[in-house]
C-alpha cells in the first residue's frame, strides 16, 4: 500500500462521518501521488498529515428571534484550514445542508484554489445550517449579527477574512459587516464582497462566474475551439451562473438551460438573462416561473438539466450534482468541454467518465478561482485605500484565470498528463503550498 493510500485510509478513520470531505481529499491525494512519492521530505516533513488537518475547527451556537418572537438556534461553523500562503480566505455558506463535512471539504479545496491565484491568501471555510431564504430582511439581519457576535473572535484583516457563498450575498455581508464594526470599532477590510459604498469592489459580483468563462476560453483556445456560435448548458440560478450566463452570451454563446433546487428550464431560443434576474434577484422567486413569460421554454421539476444536448456543460449550483449518468448522458449528445463553476459538482466517476472519453473538464478549484482573486484584489484595495475601476479589475481577472489555467496545463505536461487538468491544478495548487510549508518549519 501506496503512503498516499495510508494516509486516505487514517483520514477515513478518523472521519467516518464526513463523506464530502473525505471526497475532496482523495480526489486530491490520488493526483498528487507521482509528485508526493517522488519527493521524500514532503513524507518526511509530515505535508500531507498537516495539510489535511485544519488549523482549526470553530463551531458555535448562533441563537436569534424571529418574527413571531420566538427564539431560534442554528450551528455555525468556521474552519481555518492553512494560512502558509497568507491569511484564512474563503466564503460563509448559509444552507440548511451546511454541516463540519461540508465546510471541511470547501476549506480544503480553498486552500489549492487560492494557490493558483498567485494571491497570498490561505484556505478556510465558514458558514450555517441557517436558511434565508423566505426570511424577512429583520431575521437575517438578527442572524447575522448574531453569528458575528462569535465569529469576530476569530478573524481579522490578517488573519481571516470571510467572503459569500450559497445563501450569502450583499444584503447577508452589509448585515455581518455592521456588526463586527459595532463590536470592534473597527473599519477595516474584514469581509469581501462588500457594497460598493463602503468598500467593495468593481466586478466582484461577476467575478466567479465572468472567471469561468475567461477559464474556459484559455482551456478551448488551447485546443483548438472556441465559444463562439456553441451551445451550453448551464446549472444554478444564482449569482454564479447569472454571471457565467452573461459572459457567455458576450462571448456569442447559447445558453439553454438554468435551474434551482426545485426545476429546470429549457428555452431552445437561448435564456432570456433578463427575465432570469428580475426572477431571481428582483423577486427571489423560483425558475418555475421563467415560462409563464415564456411559454415556449420548457419546465421541469427535479433534476435532468444535463438531458439537453449542448456542446458546453457549465455546472454552477452545488456539490455532487453531475452524476455519473448525466456524463453518460452529456458524452453521448456530443458535449466537448465541462468546466465547473460550482464546488466539486461532478461526482469522482462522472469525472473519470468525461476524462476518458476525451471532454475537455476542468475542476472547480481552477474554473472558479475568479470569485476569491477579486476577493484578494477587494482586500488590496482595502489595504491601499484605493478604488479601481471595473475595467481594471476585470482586465486583472481576466488575466489570473488565464494564468491559472496555463500553469494547470503546464503542471499536467510536466508529469505526463497533458490535458489532464485535474491532476495539473492539484500539483500547481499544491507545490506552491508544500514549499511554504517546509521553509516555515514545523508549524
Amino acid at each position: 500500500m501506496s503512503y498516499v493510500d495510508d494516509q486516505l485510509n487514517l483520514l477515513a478513520e478518523k472521519n467516518p462521518d464526513q463523506p464530502e470531505f473525505i471526497q475532496a481529499v482523495t480526489t486530491v491525494l490520488k493526483s498528487l501521488e507521482p509528485v508526493i512519492e517522488s519527493n521524500s521530505q514532503y513524507q518526511k516533513e509530515g505535508i500531507i498529515e498537516r495539510l489535511t488537518e485544519p488549523d482549526r475547527q470553530i463551531r458555535f451556537r448562533v441563537a436569534w428571534v424571529d418574527d413571531s418572537s420566538h427564539v431560534r438556534v442554528n450551528r455555525g461553523y468556521r474552519v481555518q484550514f492553512n494560512n502558509a500562503i497568507g491569511p484564512y480566505k474563503g466564503g460563509l455558506r448559509f444552507h440548511p445542508s451546511v454541516n463540519i463535512s461540508i465546510i471541511k471539504f470547501l476549506g480544503f479545496e480553498q486552500i489549492f484554489k487560492n494557490s493558483l491565484t498567485g494571491l497570498p491568501i490561505g484556505g478556510g471555510k465558514g458558514g450555517a445550517d441557517f436558511d434565508p431564504k423566505g426570511k424577512s430582511d429583520r431575521e437575517v439581519m438578527a442572524f447575522c449579527q448574531s453569528f458575528m457576535t462569535e465569529l469576530y473572535r476569530h478573524i481579522g484583516p490578517d488573519i481571516d477574512v470571510p467572503a459569500g457563498d450559497i445563501g450569502v450575498g450583499g444584503r447577508e455581508i452589509g448585515y455581518l459587516y455592521g456588526q463586527y464594526k459595532r463590536i470592534t470599532g473597527h473599519y477595516e477590510g474584514i469581509l469581501t464582497g462588500k457594497g460598493l459604498s463602503y468598500g467593495g469592489s468593481l466586478a466582484r459580483t461577476e467575478a466567479t462566474g465572468y472567471g469561468l468563462l475567461y477559464f474556459l476560453d484559455a482551456m478551448l483556445k488551447a485546443n483548438g475551439k472556441s465559444i463562439k456560435g456553441k451551445t451550453i448548458d448551464i446549472s444554478g440560478a444564482g449569482n454564479v451562473a447569472i454571471y457565467a450566463c452573461e459572459k457567455a452570451q458576450q462571448m456569442g454563446a447559447k445558453v439553454v438551460t438554468m435551474c434551482d433546487s426545485t426545476g429546470w428550464v429549457y428555452d431552445p431560443d437561448g435564456i432570456d438573462l433578463k427575465a432570469v434576474r428580475e426572477i431571481k434577484e428582483g423577486r427571489r422567486g423560483r425558475i418555475s416561473e421563467y415560462q409563464k413569460s415564456h411559454p415556449h421554454a420548457q419546465y421541469h421539476e427535479g433534476k435532468g438539466v444535463w438531458s439537453i444536448p449542448c456542446d458546453i456543460a457549465l455546472p454552477c449550483a452545488t456539490q455532487n450534482e453531475l452524476l455519473l449518468n448525466d456524463a453518460k448522458e452529456l458524452v453521448k449528445n456530443g458535449v466537448f468541454a465541462v468546466a465547473e463553476g460550482a464546488n466539486m459538482p461532478t461526482s469522482p466517476d462522472a469525472a473519470k467518465y468525461l476524462q476518458e472519453h476525451g471532454v475537455l473538464y476542468s475542476p472547480g478549484k481552477a474554473s472558479n478561482a475568479g470569485g476569491v482573486a477579486v476577493s484578494a484584489l477587494e482586500m488590496c484595495q482595502n489595504s491601499a485605500r484605493l478604488s479601481w475601476t471595473f475595467d481594471e479589475v476585470d482586465n486583472k481577472l481576466k488575466n489570473i484565470m488565464g494564468n491559472i489555467f496555463h500553469n494547470t496545463a503546464a503542471a499536467a505536461e510536466e508529469y505526463g498528463s497533458p490535458k489532464n487538468y485535474v491532476m495539473g491544478a492539484n500539483i500547481a495548487g499544491f507545490k506552491k503550498i508544500a514549499d511554504a510549508m517546509l521553509a516555515q518549519g514545523i508549524v
